[in-house]
């Protein structure tokens, strides 16, 4: 079970509140001896500046593997304009959102734990917070052409003077701690604490729910508390152990400013950003392929559609030929072509959402391979065949339709395209993925390594059953395990 330890500079400063034995001063945090028990700190010292106590603190509280709300990296955030400017980007369609005000007028606002008194800017409080996790903040704003960030601090208790925003502080507070850091179940003890970053919007998620709910059992087998978290939990990074993301990435999307956080907040990450940085570019994969001789389709790029580099393409690589989006997933964003016309106006289309295309050869295969690849080793393999009468595994329309599987032994899977997915995932990484290889005769190419791969229940699990779930939990497992060690050396 966590404890809970507020930190201020000195303990008159919680004066106004409810007493607490959670409440110590700096001095006292200096002087805390080693446990064994999981230390959850509220920083709420008087100075976050760089080398006064607030900033000591959250910097001793990560030395000591503590989880700390605001971290060091909030912090340094704070204090450094240019990263801060490029946070406040993410904020301006919030601040587009607020009511118009008179050229040069200033407006100032604080709030506390994503809260403020003043409703009309509980929108823009609430984001403040998920991009800057610190209990209090004060934000300036200037209207010009539309409000626009002027300031972003963080602040000390001391700054909340009046009896309202301290009854409001409190009341926040309180329901804070209570989602954050809550006792673990009756009868239940935990080691580690587990999120699964979920989308329910999302219309083709990597795993359904009755896989979710496997993932969740079996943690709990090995001493681990697994729950679902969505968009809406950015700023409860901190109360976690591990990250295991189980929605559709993308560097553009949440599942990326997900992992980063979570990699500074000194999370275990599967799958972690540098591997979906690498997996979620074709452009970047195919290079990395070629460059590594990992066998690939005969492979070039686009960046034009006019006549001319269509003509270049189709002597290269034939007709019909496959183009892709590079940042595309689950088939979208990948068109046939069986003409020079046709792969004019095609090009012409996707080139509006994308710099560079991906072009291919195609190979027309039954099924396509999908190897399982885990911490380096190959975990399953699955037979995908294409839909009927279709070229791909999937079709987009109004109702998307994927063809049949097989669940296929490791040990039946042709050596060739076992060598082929190991060897293309060493390049990536050490985390999660789904490696898709054709087969023609002798000839295995490598189509793609997906981060984050697909686990449904009943596909991916039909042969394995829980041995897959466990797999994964037991590499969560072994390094969260190594990253206490490191942390109490």
């Amino acid at each position: 079970m966590s404890r809970l330890v507020i930190v201020v500079d000195d303990v008159r400063d919680w004066g106004p509140y409810y007493p607490s034995h959670s409440v110590i001063s700096f001095d006292d945090y200096l002087c805390l001896g080693t446990t064994r028990e999981r230390v959850r700190v509220v920083n709420l010292c008087r100075n976050y500046r760089y080398l006064g106590s607030g900033y000591y603190c959250s910097l001793l509280a990560e030395a000591r593997g503590h989880h700390v709300i605001p971290s060091l990296k909030t912090l340094t955030e704070l204090s450094a304009k240019p990263l801060s400017s490029i946070q406040w980007q993410g904020m301006s369609p919030t601040l587009a959102a607020l009511a118009p005000g008179q050229p040069g007028e200033v407006k100032q606002l604080r709030c506390w734990f994503g809260e403020t008194l003043e409703p009309e800017y509980a929108n823009l409080a609430r984001s403040a917070f998920q991009y800057f996790p610190c209990p209090i903040l004060e934000l300036r704003m200037v209207y010009r052409q539309g409000w626009r960030m002027d300031k972003l601090q963080a602040a000390s208790l001391r700054a909340l003077s009046s009896s309202t925003e301290q009854d409001s502080f409190a009341a926040c507070f309180e329901r804070f701690s209570q989602k954050l850091w809550r006792p673990a179940p009756a009868q239940k003890r935990f080691r580690y604490d587990l999120a699964i970053l979920v989308d329910t919007e999302e219309a083709m998620s990597p795993s359904d729910g009755a896989a979710l709910r496997k993932f969740i059992r079996v943690a709990e087998k090995y001493g681990i508390c697994a729950e679902l978290i969505g968009r809406a939990d950015y700023s409860r990074l901190a109360e976690y152990d591990g990250l295991f993301i189980r929605t559709t990435t993308s560097v553009a999307n949440i599942s990326y400013r997900f992992a980063k956080r979570a990699e500074a907040e000194g999370l275990v990450v599967i799958d972690d950003s540098q591997s979906i940085l690498r997996c979620t570019n074709k452009i970047y994969l195919a290079d990395l392929l070629r460059r590594n001789a990992v066998a690939v389709p005969k492979t070039e790029y686009l960046r034009s559609g006019s006549e001319s580099e269509a003509r270049r393409l189709i002597d290269a690589l034939g007709l019909p030929l496959v183009l892709k989006v590079p940042d595309g997933a689950f088939s979208k964003g990948v068109v046939k072509v069986d003409s020079l016309a046709a792969l004019c106006v095609e090009a012409q289309r996707l080139l509006d959402k994308s710099a560079l295309l991906l072009a291919q050869e195609f190979m027309y295969t039954e099924y396509d391979w999908r190897i399982g690849v885990l911490d380096g080793q190959p975990l399953f393999a699955c037979r995908y065949y294409m839909v009927k009468k279709h070229w791909q595994i999937y079709r987009h329309g109004k109702r998307s339709q994927s063809g049949g599987f097989d669940a296929v032994p490791i040990s039946d899977v042709p050596a060739d395209v076992l060598r082929a997915a190991v060897s293309a995932c060493q390049l990536i990484g050490n985390s999660f993925y789904g490696v898709d290889i054709k087969q023609q005769g002798s000839r295995v190419v490598v189509i793609e390594v997906n981060d984050n791969p697909s686990i449904d229940s009943g596909v991916e699990d039909k042969l394995l059953g829980d041995s897959l779930y466990a797999a994964v939990i037991e590499v969560f497992l072994r390094r969260m395990e190594r990253r206490g060690l490191a942390a109490t050396k």
